[in-house]
């Protein structure tokens, strides 16, 4: 890097002289010149945007009193078509005022005249070498932003990664549980989409809906397994599992949301469900959703103690309980697309294709 007041060695630097008096446009150009600048003049400020416009200008030496647009609209002229090029502006003896006037509205420095030459040298070089250090700034910030979204898309990837391998334990774990994880996403995905639910919010509806039930890990097998009906205690086994759920994903699930969908899955809308007997609209939609699809499905899966349900008998059961265990508007949602021509055509994809 060279000192102020010497061009930098990696690229010669174009300067635009702009002045109404040719003498001093000559006496500039023929001292910026020595110090291995390329420069070029204009008489006025309509030649000078021409010149701006067709030139790749780095930096401009504007004498304020050779426009003839305001300082205020040429200035924004030149920043709003040229953001990357450095202004500096000439000034009257005791102008000091409209120089900073002027930096204000955007020129990055100015000088007063009549000119003394080795301030002029040393004030382009310092605004030349600070538009340098302010744009490698801009680039390592753009280079630092792309290392973030590759890391971020190394994560997700490692997460779904985890995620696949912990719903195959749990289905290997519970035979009935095969698919219905990826199923309850599906459905929950539907719904979302039908009541107009933002896409990042639908992303984290189907993560959840994969990983509901993965607190499920945590119960005995017998218990999941079992073809008679549970007891009390067995049954309050089962009821840990949103919380043992919730407990496992902590760990790789950097999403409150995510987990609260998990957590809640099994709350009530009348608050009689569980764990924290949460009521109506202190539900998460998400939550109400998800709490519907889980429901249709197992409903609509055969089970350790009872066989399948039809789709019929099982929307019977959920009209049955809107407003006590499920959100009506979600059962009427479900409802609504149980009559499109594809509900029972629903490709239940492998877990890692969402």
């Amino acid at each position: 890097m060279g000192s102020y007041g010497e061009p930098f060695l990696e690229q010669q630097k174009r300067i635009l002289i702009v002045d109404s008096d040719a003498a001093i446009r000559q006496l500039l150009q023929k001292k910026l010149t020595n110090k291995g600048y390329i420069c070029s003049e204009a008489s006025h400020t309509e030649q000078a945007i021409e010149k701006i416009r067709n030139s790749g200008i780095d930096l401009v030496i504007l004498d304020i009193n050779t426009q003839r647009i305001p300082i205020v609209e040429l200035l924004s002229t030149i920043k709003a078509s040229h953001p990357y090029m450095a202004v500096v502006v000439a000034t009257p003896v005791g102008g000091t005022s409209i120089g900073i006037e002027c930096k204000e509205l955007g020129a990055d420095e100015y000088i007063t005249k009549p000119f003394i030459l080795e301030e002029v040298i040393s004030t382009v070089g310092k605004v030349l070498e600070k538009r340098r250090l302010e744009n490698l700034k801009e680039q390592y910030q753009q280079h630092l932003q792309n290392i973030v979204g590759e890391q971020t898309e190394k994560i997700r990837n490692s997460f779904f990664q985890a995620v696949t391998a912990l719903v195959h334990a749990l289905e290997a774990k519970d035979i009935y549980t095969s698919g219905h994880s990826q199923r309850v996403a599906d459905f929950s995905v539907a719904i979302g989409n039908k009541m107009g639910l933002p896409q990042q919010s639908i992303e984290k509806i189907k993560m959840a809906g994969l990983v509901h039930d993965i607190g499920k890990i945590g119960i005995k097998e017998q218990i999941l397994n079992k073809p008679a009906g549970l007891t009390g205690e067995e049954f309050k086994q089962v009821q840990r599992h949103p919380e043992i759920g919730e407990y496992i994903l902590a760990p790789i699930v950097n999403d409150t949301e995510i987990l609260k969908l998990v957590r809640h899955h099994h709350e009530h809308y009348d608050g009689n469900g569980y764990p924290d007997r949460l009521t109506g609209t202190r539900i998460p939609l998400g939550t109400r959703i998800l709490a519907v699809a889980d429901a249709y499905d197992a409903m609509t899966s055969d089970r350790p103690y009872r066989k399948a349900m039809s789709s019929k008998v099982a929307f019977d059961e959920l009209e049955r309980k809107k407003g006590t265990q499920f959100d009506p508007e979600v059962v009427t949602v479900l409802f609504q697309i149980s009559t499109e021509k594809d509900f029972n055509g629903i490709v239940y994809s492998p877990v890692m294709n969402y």
